[in-house]
């Protein structure tokens, strides 16, 4: 067994399969697994895994010098409601926050508007007085004996964990860090998060929401991640263990610990930095990532060789699709739009007589239909078995066999009664729907942006992906797909593809022309040392960046745009080129920008970032390359024919400069691309699979 330390191994866990990717940083050489996830324990699918993918390299844990891990375990415990019981200190008469929101509604005509029920119910939800003003003057400094009364009433109520958000906290958090002593030395055992730690940031309830679910799932993070790591050491492990960030980057064990609510969409963040990589590989500066797995869909969009960025997310919609129906958190992430349409996405026809295929999914347990295991309602998944895409015998390379039968029997009864139709037309009618659905989205979010997608290449990966790509691709008006190779584990490997960072803010909201400059200068500073710390107890001292930037919107405006700042000391001599860059960003956003007006700051932003990791792979090829074409199997396209008589290629016998004909099926251990008719493929020199369409 080879226990020099030259292994890195990124791990995804998703809602159906835990996919795990290791590397050999020696010879670049690349071993894959994917396992059903464990739901209700989830190290257990990563353990497994792990241990696969270090058998296959003949290899030991202590070879491993890193790990990196992308999790949904903040966001599911959010949306299922299963973090810690915590409680909330707030100002006195603003413990309502939560509940109040922005007093925005989402739809302006449903008499009967819902949202999302509070993490923190009113009973646990305590006001004490203290007052602190907008430019950080104390008013009334706490009242030290009513934290302690809230602690003694809170007794009963089974606390685990602690919110502390105060009004103008993040202009100075003077009275939130006296209730930290005086919670830290009382209840020591209470997990507690501060906002002027989490969110030093303009916006009330932008920052109580983010401070409250930060504190729901750090318990359970904290547990979480401790027991993989010494599960991880029990086996003989000491690499350096890192899990993924909402930004796409990634986070040491304490800090991650420390701000859970900063990995929310660490999984999904881990594609688009595979996406961004490969991006620059291809020389296409603007990609449409398409990450399409068991549970859901993601779609992102590199534009100009960059991933596009956002500060705020929603979680726990209760409108699945609906902006502003979900609980809102301010945390720095990767801009991208997840929808219910993945592998286990279940099929039913409603009361009108339409098809609806998800938002809810099979998942891992039950699974869909042709698994054979629990699972009796059709799904994508079994609609891709039913038209051919999928071998029965061949799917996760052979080691899953599916049951067609299974399949059939659910689509027809639930699907096909329905629609008068039989199994094979209610299965082309699942197909079509599901990517429609994702069509649409994506068409939508890239409206949004002020984006054309008809310029774009589709990067396909996630197991489900390469099925569907070309299908999607054809109804937005994109006409090159990418799909890479072990394009259904591709996640992990975006994991091992980002760079160590940490994201700061600050507010500070200000005229422009008034900023005191000095202020803003030391609070960088401070920030900026701080980063370069955590790097360093990371192991990364040297390529170590800062970026700087300011949220700045027209005086007294409700929406910012993100200016970058120039890096070194700030001053009066940069008015004119701020005010400049002010007006190019929001004219980006908006069309058109109004120099009358004057502009304010609101937030200030610091990135502090190692080094991409260069990620070089050699994948794995396997017999003779005469050899791909491995069958023929009849399938079945959108287009209303029948069924027509297709090649089937073994993908890692394809070597570079290899050229397929429409219609075809590829086929990999994790995931299967379908190639439709009157499309050209070929292999290029990444080896990865371009297939242009034609029109």
């Amino acid at each position: 067994m080879d226990t020099d330390k030259h292994f890195a191994i990124g791990v995804d866990i998703g809602g159906t399969f835990t996919d795990v990717i290791l590397v050999d940083e020696r010879t670049g050489r690349v071993h894959s697994a994917k396992v059903l996830t464990t739901p209700g324990q989830p190290e257990q699918a990563v353990l497994t895994a792990v241990d696969q993918v270090l058998g296959q390299a003949q290899a030991a844990h202590p070879a491993v010098r890193t790990i990196v891990h992308g999790t949904t375990l903040a966001t599911n415990a959010i949306i299922e409601r299963k973090g810690a019981r915590t409680a909330l200190l707030a100002t006195r008469g603003f413990r309502d926050a939560l509940e109040t929101a922005t007093e925005m509604r989402y739809d302006l005509h449903d008499l009967f508007i819902a949202f999302p029920e509070p993490l923190i119910p009113r009973r646990r939800r305590i006001g004490v007085t203290e007052r602190t003003r907008y430019d950080g003057k104390v008013l009334t400094p706490l009242d030290e004996a009513e934290v302690l009364a809230a602690l003694e009433a809170l007794r009963s109520e089974g606390v685990e964990a602690i919110a502390v958000c105060f009004l103008h906290a993040y202009a100075n958090p003077a009275n939130e860090e006296a209730a930290a002593r005086v919670i830290q030395a009382t209840r020591p055992e209470l997990s507690l998060t501060l906002s002027s730690r989490v969110l030093p940031e303009i916006g009330e309830y932008g920052r109580v929401s983010t401070t409250a679910a930060n504190a729901y799932v750090q318990p359970l993070v904290a547990r979480y991640l401790s027991e993989l790591a010494g599960a991880l050491r029990t086996r003989g492990s000491r690499g350096a263990f890192f899990v993924m960030g909402s930004n796409g980057g990634t986070l040491s064990l304490d800090l991650a610990r420390a701000f859970p609510v900063r990995l929310v969409e660490s999984g999904p963040a881990a594609g688009v930095s595979i996406a961004a990589h490969y991006a620059g590989r291809l020389g296409a500066p603007n990609v449409m990532a398409f990450d399409m797995g068991g549970t859901t869909a993601k779609i992102s969009l590199i534009v100009d060789g960059k991933p596009t960025r956002t500060t705020e997310l929603e979680v726990a919609r209760v409108r699945r699709f609906q902006k502003g129906s979900g609980l809102l958190l301010k945390a720095p992430a990767v801009d991208l739009i997840e929808i219910g349409a993945g592998g286990g996405s279940i099929a039913r026809v409603d009361a009108l007589g339409l098809l609806n295929v998800g938002p809810d999914s099979a998942g891992a347990v039950p699974g869909p239909a042709c698994y054979g295991t629990a699972g009796t309602l059709p799904t994508v998944t079994d609609a891709d078995l039913l038209l051919g895409y999928l071998d029965a015998g061949y799917f996760l390379g052979g080691k899953m066999k599916l049951h067609p039968e299974q399949a059939a029997v659910a689509v027809a009864e639930n699907v096909g009664k329905a629609l008068g139709t039989d199994a094979t037309g209610a299965a082309r009618s699942i197909y079509e729907v599901v990517n429609d659905n994702m069509a649409n989205a994506a068409s939508v979010y890239a409206a949004e942006q002020g984006v054309d997608l008809r310029d774009f290449t589709l990067l396909a990966f996630g197991g489900a992906a390469p099925a569907h790509a070309c299908d999607v691709a054809r109804r937005i008006g994109i006409r090159e797909v990418r799909v890479p190779f072990a394009a259904g584990v591709l996640s992990a490997l975006g994991c091992l593809a980002s760079p160590f960072s940490f994201d700061y803010v600050f507010g500070y909201m200000r005229e422009l022309k008034l900023v005191d400059w000095h202020s803003v200068n030391a609070r960088f500073a401070a920030m900026e040392r701080e980063g370069r710390q955590h790097l360093a107890e990371a192991g990364i001292v040297a390529d170590v960046s800062a970026r700087f930037s300011a949220d700045m919107r027209y005086l007294s405006q409700r929406y910012e745009v993100n200016v970058p700042l120039p890096a070194g000391p700030l001053g009066p001599e940069l008015l004119d080129r701020l005010h400049d860059d002010f007006y190019a960003a929001y004219r980006q956003h908006y069309g058109r920008d109004i120099r009358e007006v004057p502009v304010e700051t609101v937030s200030w932003r610091l990135t502090v970032s190692g080094p991409t990791p260069e990620l070089a792979v050699t994948w794995p090829a396997s017999g003779d390359a005469g050899q791909a074409l491995k069958g023929r199997r009849p399938v079945v396209f959108p287009d209303g024919g029948p069924a027509v008589d297709c090649p089937v290629y073994e993908r890692n016998r394809l070597a570079p400069g290899a050229e397929i004909g429409g219609p075809a099926i590829i086929e990999d251990h994790e995931s299967t691309a379908v190639v439709p008719p009157g499309a050209r493929a070929w292999i290029d020199e990444l080896r990865m699979l371009a297939i242009s369409l034609k029109g």
